[in-house]
C-alpha cells in the first residue's frame, strides 16, 4: 500500500515538473511567447488552489481510495488530452486542467494517518515527501532523454498512462481503514462505527489555534522553496558562472540531501514525540535556525570556493526539509480523523498563496539588487516569520495534543458502551468539546 501511493506521489510529481524542460519545443510548435507559456503554469496554478477546498471535503466524506483512484485518473486524462492538443487554446484548456488532482494530497496523508499510529507517522511521511525531490528528478531525466527521442507529446503520453495504470492498482488494491482506527485509543477495538466529516467538527477547525498557526506558517514556510525552485539555476548560471554540467552537479547534490532531510526529519520527529509533546516542533525549529544560517553562509562565500559551496547548499537542502514531515505529522496530531484532509487542504491553500508571490517578490528585489541579494533576503525574512509562529505555538500545541486524546478516549468508551448509536452521538458531542482551548 505504502508503495503504490508512493508510486503515485512519485510520478504525479514528476508530471508536474516534466513540462519545464520541454517548453522550448512546445513554445516553438505552437509558436508563442514565454507570456503565453508562463499563463498555463498560472492557470493550473489557479485551478488547483480553487479545488483546494472540494477535495478537502470529498477524501473526508467519500472512500479515499476510491477518490484517490479517481484523481489519479483525471491525472492520466488530463496529461494524456494535453498530448493530442491541435493548437495552442486546446493545449492551454488541457493544461490547465491538470490542475485539478494537483489538490489532492492531503487526502492521501489522511489515508495514511489511519494504517499508522501518531508514534510512527514522521518517519512515514519523511518517506513520502521524498516524492517530490526524487520526482521532480526523474520528471528532468524523462523530459531530456525522452523528449528528443520521442517528442513532447509522446512524453506526456507516458506520465499520463501511469496515472491510468495507477488508478487502477490503488481502485483494486488499496482498502479504507475506518476513520481514526489507528488513534492508540481505537486501534485495540475490533469494531466500530464510521466517522464521517460533519459541519460542526468543520468549524471547530477554525477555533483551533494550532491549526491556525501552522496553517500561516505554511504561508512563509513554503515561500524559500519556490524561491529557489524558480531562481537558484539562474543565480548559479549569472552570479556564480555555472555551466549546464555544474548546475545539474548541484541540482543532484541538493535533491540528495533533500531526500535524507526528510528521512531524517520524520525519524527524529517521532522518536522526540514520544518523550515529550513539543518534540516534533523541536526537530522543526531546529530545522529553519539550521537552515537560514547555512544558506547565509552558502550564499556569501566567495566564488572561486566551488567545492565547499557544494558542501554547504547540500547541508542547507537537508536542513530545508527536516521541519516538512514534522509539520505534517504535528497536523495529524490536533485535528479529529474524519476532518484531517479539509485541514490539510486548508493548510496548502495558503500555502499556494506563498507559492504566487515569492518568484515575484524575489524578482522585483533582483531588478534592484542582486539575484542573490534576493535570495537571501526572501528566504531569510521567511524563516524567521515562520520561526516567530511556533513560538507561542509552544505554549498551545501540548493542550491541543490533550484535546484530541480526550476526544480519542471519549470515542473509546462510546464505543464500548454503545457500539451501535457511539458515531451518531459522537457527531454532537466530540467536535465541540474539541474545540474548547
Amino acid at each position: 500500500m505504502v508503495l503504490i501511493l508512493f508510486t503515485f506521489l512519485l510520478f504525479h510529481q514528476a508530471d508536474k515538473m516534466v513540462i519545464s524542460p520541454l517548453v522550448t519545443p512546445i513554445m516553438e510548435e505552437f509558436q508563442i511567447n514565454e507570456a503565453q507559456m508562463g499563463a498555463i503554469s498560472s492557470l493550473a496554478l489557479v485551478v488547483a488552489a480553487f479545488l483546494y477546498p472540494f477535495w478537502g471535503y470529498f477524501y473526508d466524506r467519500h472512500a479515499r481510495p476510491k477518490a484517490l483512484a479517481l484523481t489519479s485518473l483525471i491525472w492520466g486524462i488530463t496529461t494524456s488530452l494535453s498530448a493530442v492538443a491541435p493548437n495552442f487554446r486546446a493545449f492551454m484548456i488541457t493544461r490547465a486542467s491538470t490542475g485539478i488532482d494537483d489538490s489532492s494530497h492531503s487526502g492521501l496523508y489522511s489515508l495514511l494517518s489511519d494504517y499508522f499510529g501518531p508514534k510512527l507517522r514522521g518517519r512515514l511521511y519523511g518517506f513520502m515527501h521524498t516524492a517530490g525531490p526524487l520526482g521532480f528528478m526523474l520528471g528532468t531525466i524523462l523530459a531530456t532523454t525522452l523528449g528528443r527521442r520521442i517528442g513532447w507529446r509522446n512524453v506526456f503520453l507516458v506520465t499520463g498512462g501511469v496515472g491510468v495504470v495507477t488508478a487502477f492498482l490503488i481502485f483494486f488494491i488499496i482498502r479504507d481503514p475506518p476513520r481514526g482506527s489507528a488513534e492508540p485509543e481505537l486501534r485495540d477495538l475490533k469494531d466500530f462505527d464510521e466517522y464521517r466529516i460533519n459541519w460542526p467538527a468543520v468549524r471547530d477547525l477554525l477555533k483551533n489555534r494550532s491549526l491556525l498557526l501552522l496553517t500561516l506558517q505554511g504561508f512563509f514556510g513554503v515561500i524559500p522553496w519556490n524561491v529557489l525552485t524558480f531562481w537558484f539555476f539562474r543565480y548559479l548560471e549569472t552570479e556564480r558562472g555555472y555551466t549546464s554540467g555544474q548546475s545539474m552537479l548541484a541540482m543532484l547534490v541538493v535533491i540528495t540531501s533533500i531526500s535524507l532531510g526528510f528521512l531524517f526529519g520524520g525519524n527524529l520527529g517521532d522518536r522526540l514525540f514520544e518523550r515529550f509533546k513539543l518534540g516534533r516542533v523541536a526537530v522543526a525549529g531546529a530545522g529553519i535556525v539550521a537552515g537560514a544560517v547555512l544558506f547565509y553562509l552558502t550564499l556569501t562565500l566567495p566564488i572561486h570556493r566551488s567545492q565547499l559551496f557544494l558542501v554547504l547548499i547540500g547541508l542547507t537542502g537537508f536542513s530545508m526539509s527536516v521541519p516538512s514531515p514534522n509539520v505534517t505529522a504535528i497536523l495529524h496530531d490536533i485535528t479529529l480523523p474524519e476532518v484531517r484532509s479539509t485541514a490539510g487542504s486548508l493548510r496548502k491553500l495558503f500555502e499556494d498563496g506563498g507559492t504566487a508571490v515569492a518568484p515575484f517578490l524575489a524578482g522585483v528585489i533582483a531588478t534592484k539588487y542582486s539575484l542573490g541579494s534576493a535570495l537571501l533576503v526572501m528566504c531569510t525574512a521567511a524563516w524567521l516569520i515562520g520561526l516567530g509562529l511556533f513560538w507561542p505555538m509552544l505554549r498551545i500545541l501540548p493542550q491541543d495534543i490533550d484535546n484530541l486524546r480526550e476526544t480519542m478516549r471519549e470515542r473509546a468508551v462510546q464505543e464500548t458502551m454503545e457500539p451501535n448509536g457511539a458515531a451518531d452521538l459522537d457527531l454532537h458531542i466530540s467536535p465541540q468539546k474539541y474545540g474548547k482551548m
